[in-house]
């Protein structure tokens, strides 16, 4: 295969140029945030996203042409190779096809025809197979074969052994399973019944059927989780008349002594080989599919929800809320310090809201706190009730926002926690990670696992290894995206950034603690392990704000340094200027001069100089500042509230297949289901919204006794 041949059939947006360029940076073991943001002259300014598919894919196809290759040794090492197996061979494109064609030769556990081949029935098996016209019955054929000692005690014995092994010969023709497999595909039925007399969440799924070729991902992850919890039974089903049809094609001879019993073998082969195997395979595809297109989801939403923006400068108490334990209290500060930590019994039944009360508005006074973090997990909906009356009844101008938590306890738990907090107890460090997640959301949520984070659908029913790999890939961008202050960041953060595994993370903060801030990006090259191609990867994604080289607070690399002075110069700026941010005008006098002009001048890329100005100009620049900010809320409605027709605004909490769920301040997220986010016909919901955003809402319908509500993005008539 000539894999830059292929990729650009998948990718035909990328020219072959591209994809060549692109292989060869990957594999001189350049990371893909690196090659995105600092090598675009070379690959044609590809985004992040699509430099990832290719990577992808290139994995995938370099794994297909090794597959090929063992099946290639295998046939050689059989002496069963020939030119029409090579051709089939080297004329393959799908994994399945590959397998088709080696099924033949593959090793068996021992079959009913590998029994019937050992007493001697292959011959018999061939000769039937033929259907001669002239031949005698094949209970004559048969007398020939029997042999006691072989366990062939009769005519019977040996025709059902030679039926064995023609059906097995049927089950291994590459054709006929191209041809079964294309026919599942087209016209084949998911069908599904109840397991067993009992309700479930699976219940819409007791009698129901579906084509193939049309059944949703997130149906086909239900129903592989239902069958698994068996409550379902779960079988493709195909027009049997059909199927058999194209397994006798091109091979019953109908007329023919021994045409009844190749009939037989042909029925045998579908109803006992084929047809489970086939069923396997499809299903196992119809999941690897509905699996990847649920990662995907689950990658758009953790990226958004990972790059919304920073509440700056907020002294934060965190509230993360308890029934049995109590509600834990966390007060941070500006900079994510921990000030104050403490347990409250905010709820009646513990006989101490006004204890509550007192030892809030205390710590409220004394840290002078300007923002609340409510976690939205067991209690939330009672301690936001709490706070909002206290609030109130003191006449606090204190906003508050609820904090999705997932995850939390989690982290709280890990080893990364105890090194972070060995002085706190568990359950306070789930507070101060809720308080921090609303001053920065991406430092915080970097050190728990992607698939601890609920902005996904089935995540637990995901490859560990695939949802890990695609979704480390959306953190990594995340971070790299933002940048990271090389002087605070945790191991965890500075584990995604390019370049960097655990290993040197661990390392780079060793060598802060024992030499102090660093003064420069070039220091790196000091630390254990951290080598040239470590350095090259890394460096322009870490920050030094307040360092000796101002270069060292943008996003310039290291590389560039001395063509970003000669920039400076040519204008009549000096370094000095970065950090006092008196570069407005830089990007004003380049464009003057033209930037494919300079480019040409300064011999460097028309993007890079691009990139360069941009962030000489605004030197620290955060991407997520630019974004709109989290909804405060300062009151607080119950379910009972809600009428259809009312209007409220709402974060976007997750996004799916079929909708949105928006926190609308009642504990209960409601659903705008894909139907309701436009007046035209939407492909995704992420189309149209993404995790963070503030949406106006209005309720279409509220059913109190099931607590479910429903919402809509079209403004009522």
């Amino acid at each position: 295969m000539d894999i830059v041949q292929a990729l650009h059939k998948e990718f035909p947006a990328v020219n072959t140029w591209q994809i060549e360029s692109v292989i060869s940076l990957l594999d001189e073991g350049n990371t893909i945030p690196f090659i995105a943001r600092y090598r675009k002259e070379k690959h044609g300014e590809l985004n992040d996203q699509v430099l990832r598919e290719l990577a992808d894919r290139l994995q995938y196809l370099r794994s297909f042409e090794t597959r090929r290759e063992e099946i290639r040794s295998a046939l050689i090492k059989q002496e069963v190779m020939t030119d029409e197996l090579e051709a089939a061979l080297s004329g393959c494109t799908l994994l399945a096809e590959l397998e088709d064609i080696y099924r033949p030769y593959k090793p068996k556990r021992r079959t009913r025809a590998i029994m019937a081949r050992e007493k001697g029935l292959e011959p018999l098996a061939m000769r039937l197979l033929l259907q001669l016209n002239d031949d005698p019955q094949p209970e004559e054929l048969a007398r020939e074969y029997i042999n006691e000692e072989l366990g062939v005690n009769n005519v019977e014995d040996a025709l059902m052994g030679a039926q064995d092994i023609i059906a097995e010969q049927f089950s291994d023709d590459a054709n006929v399973r191209a041809r079964l497999r294309a026919l599942t595909q087209k016209s084949g039925q998911i069908v599904t019944r109840a397991a067993k007399e009992e309700d479930s969440v699976y219940r819409m799924y007791y009698e129901y059927s579906e084509p193939v070729n049309r059944i949703a991902g997130h149906r086909v992850l239900a129903v592989d989780r239902g069958e698994r919890e068996g409550f379902l039974k779960v079988q493709i089903q195909v027009p049997e008349d059909v199927a058999l049809g194209l397994v006798e094609q091109n091979i019953l001879r109908e007329g023919a002594p021994a045409s009844a019993i190749v009939r037989a073998a042909a029925k045998d082969a579908y109803s006992r080989l084929i047809a489970p195997s086939m069923e396997r395979e499809i299903r196992a595809s119809l999941t690897e599919t509905a699996q990847e297109a649920a990662i995907k989801v689950f990658a758009v939403n953790l990226n958004d929800l990972f790059m919304q923006p920073p509440i700056r400068g907020a002294v934060v108490l965190g509230l993360d809320p308890g029934i049995r334990t109590g509600c834990k209290v966390a007060v941070v500060d500006a900079l994510g310090n921990v000030l104050d930590t403490g347990v409250i019994y905010p709820l009646p039944a513990h006989g101490k809201v006004e204890l509550a009360k007192k030892t809030l508005l205390a710590l409220i006074k004394k840290h002078k706190i300007t923002l609340c973090a409510i976690g939205n997990g067991t209690a939330s909906r009672e301690t936001e009730r709490f706070f909002v009356d206290m609030a109130h009844e003191e006449n606090l101008k204190l906003p508050y926002v609820i904090v999705n938590e997932a995850g939390a306890s989690v982290y709280s738990a890990s080893k990364l926690a105890a090194e972070e907090f060995p002085q706190f107890d568990v359950s306070i460090r789930s507070a101060i990670s809720i308080a921090r997640r609303l001053q920065d959301p991406l430092s915080e949520l970097v050190k728990i696992e992607p698939a601890a984070i609920g902005v996904g659908q089935y995540q637990h029913d995901m490859k560990a290894a695939r949802l890990d790999e695609a979704l480390s890939g959306v953190v990594e961008r995340c971070v790299n995206q933002v940048g990271v202050d090389l002087n605070t960041a945790s191991v965890a953060l500075l584990g995604y950034v390019a370049g960097i595994n655990k290993t040197l993370a661990k390392n780079i903060v060793v060598y802060r603690e024992e030499n102090g801030s660093f003064d420069t990006r070039a220091q790196l090259k000091k630390v254990p392990k951290l080598g040239p191609k470590a350095f090259e990867q890394c460096a322009g994604f870490l920050r030094i704000p307040n360092g000796k080289e101002p270069l060292d607070n943008t996003g310039v690399h290291p590389e560039s340094y001395a063509i970003a002075k000669r920039v400076l110069d040519r204008f009549g700026f000096d370094r000095q200027d970065i950090k006092a941010g008196g570069l407005s005008k830089l990007g004003d006098k380049v464009g003057e001069v033209g930037s494919r002009t300079l480019a040409m001048q300064l011999e460097i890329g028309a993007p890079t100089l691009r990139d360069m100005v941009r962030e000489l100009v605004k030197p620290g620049r955060d991407p997520r500042d630019e974004l709109p900010k989290p909804l405060l809320r300062t009151d607080v409605l119950e379910i009972t509230d809600l009428m259809p027709g009312m209007e409220l605004k709402g974060t976007v909490r997750n996004v799916i297949d079929f909708g949105a769920f928006v926190d609308i301040g009642v504990h209960r997220d409601g659903l705008v289901h894909i139907s309701q986010m436009g007046e035209r016909r939407i492909a995704h919901p992420s189309d149209v919204v993404k995790v963070g955003d503030v949406v106006t809402v209005w309720v279409n319908e509220v059913d109190v006794k099931s607590k479910r509500i429903s919402l809509t993005m079209k403004k009522p008539q």
